[in-house]
């Protein structure tokens, strides 16, 4: 008979301390001992990780009025450009801002040294921050200017909302030209001397559900080190666009997610302020999402392991790679995570940039957080679009 649970049955064992929990990389070893019917009766909840630069991030901030109060209409941190055409208090610091003098024409064009994301971190880690801004001065709101410290405790709120994080998929990105590129997985050497990949694999949290099965709005995720919630689809999401005869995915990354939640509940060590050369400012983000066994096919889809895991490889020296662009084949996650990997015949050594120790740690932490009764699972109002969608990406015309 086949296994099918609910969120209400597995909640309830949670709460009662009965949840059996396991992270996706023990997952995968699980199925291959026991089998999919078996795992998916012994075990309610699986818990992913990723760790990784998150450029689409950043931070809502209501930071209170002044005596007397002015209305922002410019506003920096820590000389970081925050957009205030909100509210009179309030500002958004996008992870990828940097500030208005910094080396924009230096020797790497991007080669920022501090940027949102590190302003961002700056404040989750409790530290004084340098507000400045500036209004134009009206009846309600007469003063003009301000130039104060403030720390994360002293303003009224603080909201992570990140557009698009978790990418499903991410290229496998490396250099066909003669000359060494800057990008944002990294430093590209020259005539395939090295290739960078992103994503977790085995650990990575929409590859561990890949039709959207139990993820959506309303999910209860482990965000930046503490409790966030997945709120749409994030842009640029385009799960199954492009696929070949075997569903994996080529030029482009896949399904995304919008998260949000308490900046005041999160820690530095899962949001870090990053800047990558040659390429600029971004925020390194901390995300894990549980997944809960309701049947065997989830089960199925969640014991994927690394060498069932592909990612296309993509030249990234001809502009950026799209929809339209060519890809070199396919690789294994375990055969990137082994250090080498073979593209048109040479042998090209690979490295990530995210962390699998950290994604390893954010499972771990998320399953402790299970099984202790702290973190129920929540229920999504709404699945997100899968490759049944049909979603079709746009490109700018000029």
């Amino acid at each position: 008979m086949a296994v099918e649970k609910t969120f209400q049955e597995i909640n309830e064992r949670i709460k009662k301390g009965q949840a059996v929990v396991v992270t996706a990389e023990e997952l995968v070893n699980m199925v291959k001992e026991k089998g999919v019917t078996r795992v998916t009766s012994e075990v309610d909840v699986v818990t992913t990780g990723t760790f990784g630069p998150m450029c689409s991030s950043g931070a809502f901030l209501s930071l209170g009025h002044s005596k007397p109060r002015i209305k922002m209409n410019k506003v920096w941190l820590n000389d970081v450009p925050a957009y205030s055409g909100i509210a009179a208090v309030d500002a958004f610091i996008g992870a990828t801002e940097v500030p208005e003098d910094d080396p924009l024409n230096s020797v790497h064009p991007g080669e920022f040294r501090y940027g949102g994301g590190h302003v961002i971190q700056d404040l989750v880690a409790r530290k004084k921050v340098l507000l400045k801004a500036t209004g134009y001065g009206t009846d309600c709101y007469p003063r003009r200017e301000i130039e104060t410290e403030i720390t994360i405790d002293d303003i009224n709120e603080a909201i992570l909302f990140n557009p698009r994080n978790a990418y499903q998929n991410y290229n496998c990105a490396v250099n066909l030209s003669t000359r060494t590129i800057y990008t944002y997985l990294g430093m590209l050497k020259a005539n395939l001397a090295n290739a960078h990949y992103s994503t977790s694999g085995q650990l990575s949290p929409l590859l561990k559900d890949p039709m959207f099965k139990t993820i959506g709005v309303g999910t209860r995720i482990f965000l930046g080190g503490g409790i966030g919630y997945v709120v749409w689809n994030g842009t640029q999401h385009f799960p199954g666009v492009n696929q070949d005869d075997n569903g994996q995915s080529y030029g482009h990354a896949g399904a995304t997610l919008s998260v949000l939640g308490d900046l005041k509940q999160m820690s530095p060590r899962w949001l870090v302020g990053t800047s990558m050369l040659g390429y600029g400012a971004t925020l390194t983000v901390g995300i894990g999402i549980p997944i809960p066994l309701l049947n065997e096919e989830i089960c199925r889809y969640a014991a994927a392991g690394d060498d069932e895991l592909y990612a296309p490889i993509m030249d990234y020296s001809d502009a950026f790679p799209n929809l339209n662009s060519s890809n070199l084949g396919y690789v294994s996650y375990a055969e990137l995570k082994s250090g080498k990997i073979t593209v048109n015949g040479k042998e090209v050594p690979t490295a990530p940039v995210s962390s699998y120790p950290r994604a390893r740690e954010i499972a771990g932490t998320l399953k402790q957080w299970i099984q202790k009764g702290d973190f129920l699972l929540g229920e999504p109002v709404q699945l997100l679009p899968n490759a049944d969608a049909g979603i079709k990406v746009n490109t700018l015309k000029g």
